[in-house]
């Protein structure tokens, strides 16, 4: 089990009635889908706010970064970096904007 620091923006701060930054506890392998998995798990009313019920795709405006890298397209199987897994960086949950 591997302890994840996860940043989520503001308005699912509000609907988790948590910080900026929630722990969680995660399986190996730590993957962007295990994480979500336990963000889901931990904060039930997250559950289809930052990834489909069925699709299990990512919402339109969230993306996700780690290590100073966007991982909003990185297929969610996929190890993520070491020094998240670690605990010593965040995943990071970012509220997108669109327009200009």
């Amino acid at each position: 089990m591997a302890t994840i620091r996860v940043e989520i923006p503001f308005h699912l701060q509000n609907l988790a009635r948590s910080g900026p930054e929630v722990l969680l506890e995660v399986s190996s392998p730590v993957t962007i889908g295990t994480v979500l998995d336990a963000l889901e798990q931990g904060y039930p009313m997250l559950c289809g706010t930052v990834r489909d019920h069925v699709t299990k795709k990512r919402r339109a405006f969230l993306r996700y970064f780690g290590c100073q890298k966007d991982l909003s397209f990185v297929d969610t199987t996929a190890p993520l970096p070491e020094a998240i897994v670690a605990g010593t960086e965040p995943f990071i949950i970012w509220g997108a904007l669109s327009g200009g």
